[in-house]
């Protein structure tokens, strides 16, 4: 079966390309457990990605040699395709304060851009192994994501909403250390009463916790708090595809 297709499809080039996989997977596990925003699939769907393409760079114009020079240079479109596509990944990916939006979704388009190649070149092999690891990675891996140990150092982000003037930034942040976080950041903001006196002004403050306890047990003692209107808490991470 191997001998009737194009060069470059046989097991080698399959194990090359599982070696991609497996390793960016790696690198990948170790982003994920951190909860950085590019993490197990981004990680993946690139470097499998990037894989793809340089195995079509070397073996998908072989058809086009003559005597061991080339006749044309289709190679050159590949180049600017690897390149193009790079703007469009790069249009798809959007940050706001800290949350980060489009990541996978720019790495499946990169990853698209090698499996189209990979047909285009004449390695339809190469080109179904690869939807098939990509497959892998957009439907098992979020299931393997959500079983990984969470790390002391995997950043939340809690709001809270108060009075202003009752001097309650103090006990909020005396709270988070009472529970084992450490604040790495924090932001406050006045929100400007409509129609109202002054005095009934609300701050919100924006804080970035790291630590060992329990976001949801520290949640509801600061909700306790006199003074306290609201308190929301969420991964300061967010992929949204």
């Amino acid at each position: 079966m191997w001998n009737d297709l194009q060069p470059g499809q046989t097991l080698l080039q399959l194990s090359e390309l599982g070696l991609a996989f497996v390793l960016s997977a790696t690198i990948g596990l170790e982003r994920e457990i951190r909860h950085k925003s590019a993490g197990l699939r981004t990680h993946t769907l690139v470097g499998f990605g990037a894989a793809l393409f340089m195995l079509v760079s070397k073996y998908g114009f072989m058809n086009i040699l003559d005597n061991n020079r080339v006749v044309v240079d289709p190679s050159r479109v590949a180049a600017q395709i690897v390149t193009g596509i790079g703007f469009i990944g790069g249009g798809l990916i959007f940050v706001r304060r800290t949350s980060v939006r489009g990541l996978t979704t720019a790495a499946i388009v990169w990853l698209t851009a090698a499996i189209g190649m990979a047909c285009g070149a004449g390695l339809p092999v190469l080109a179904l192994a690869a939807t098939g690891g990509h497959f892998a990675i957009v439907l098992a891996f979020p299931y393997i994501a959500r079983r990984l140990p969470s790390s002391r150092w995997t950043p939340s982000l809690l709001q809270v909403r108060y009075h202003d003037g009752e001097a309650i930034l103090r006990d909020v942040l005396v709270k988070c250390t009472q529970h084992n976080f450490t604040v790495g950041s924090l932001e406050v903001k006045r929100e400007e009463p409509i129609g109202q006196s002054t005095d009934d002004r609300i701050v919100m403050v924006a804080l970035e916790i790291q630590g060992t306890g329990a976001v949801s047990k520290l949640v509801s003692k600061l909700a306790e708090i006199d003074g306290v209107i609201s308190v929301n808490a969420g991964d300061v991470n967010v992929l949204t595809d």
